[in-house]
């Protein structure tokens, strides 16, 4: 899935950072704004899902189109 991939990236770069000098503390900081980034910014473009048909599109998207 996209989370695993984003993982694996996020573990390899931070290696090579590290590997390079980079100081562990230093980097976990950055990510840890990247997240919080990351997450207000989905928050301001989530939209609220309430409806059965709504969730269903949801789950329709997530499947890839597949709605059985």
């Amino acid at each position: 899935t996209t989370a695993t991939v984003l993982a694996q990236s996020i573990v390899q770069e931070g290696a090579k950072a590290v590997a390079a000098g980079m100081n562990p503390m230093d980097l976990k900081r950055g990510i840890d704004k990247a997240v919080d980034a990351i997450v207000a910014e989905l928050k301001a473009n989530a939209r609220k899902v309430t409806r059965n048909d709504e969730i269903a599109q949801v789950g329709a998207i997530s499947a890839n189109g597949d709605v059985e």
